[in-house]
């Protein structure tokens, strides 16, 4: 509890420009799957782009200057939409603006459950099937191909902060290895950033 209270202090404040994502957190090789006890009770299948895993779900919202502003940890199987749901409800944060997001977020009646509950309009790319009827706003397609800055920091934290590995035995472990991995990207002098739309449009 102190480190997650440490955490709350440490994260960044929404600006309006958010960027959201869920990457998975494998507890074990899928071979060892039948024979972890450790987790079986709160770690799920899940599956990603890349294949199925057995772990949880980190779910991320970061503000435009790479800062983590809120997270949320679930089990694999969990619907990206609802974690994106779960962190808006958080009383720690105001979460307000845009929040750009892959294909997963995709839902007409999540992105209006998102704006009508809190005030906040999700931005996705379509599918390849999906047809287009309004033409995309300069500034939310830019935003859009800055979203690979959400990537950038996944990657940092599993790399550099080490979020995830698979000698845990405990689920606190689990959960303190988590945190200060966490706190440790927030103490990062140096993070992903973007150039504000208007300076770009003005280098341009």
């Amino acid at each position: 509890m102190p480190l997650t209270a440490y955490l709350i202090t440490q994260l960044g404040t929404c600006h309006g420009i958010s960027f959201a994502d869920s990457t998975a957190i494998k507890v074990c090789h899928n071979r060892r799957i039948p024979s972890n006890k450790v987790f079986a009770e709160q770690a799920k299948r899940g599956k990603t782009s890349v294949g199925w895993f057995f772990g949880f779900k980190l779910h991320l919202i970061l503000n435009d200057e790479g800062e983590i502003v809120w997270v949320y940890v679930s089990p694999g199987n969990e619907d990206d939409r609802k974690g994106l749901r779960k962190m808006l409800e958080n009383p720690f944060r105001a979460i307000f603006g845009k929040i750009f997001a892959d294909k997963g977020y995709i839902g007409k009646a999540f992105f209006e459950e998102m704006f009508k509950d809190h005030g906040v309009q999700v931005v996705t790319r379509l599918k390849a099937k999906m047809k287009c009827t309004l033409p995309v706003p300069s500034e939310d397609a830019f935003f859009l191909r800055k979203r690979c800055i959400i990537e950038t920091v996944i990657d940092q934290l599993k790399n550099i902060s080490q979020i995830e590995h698979s000698r845990h035995r405990s689920v606190t472990n689990f959960l303190v290895n988590l945190i200060c991995g966490l706190i440790a990207y927030c103490h990062q002098p140096k993070k992903p950033s973007l150039v504000s739309y208007a300076e770009c449009l003005a280098v341009a």
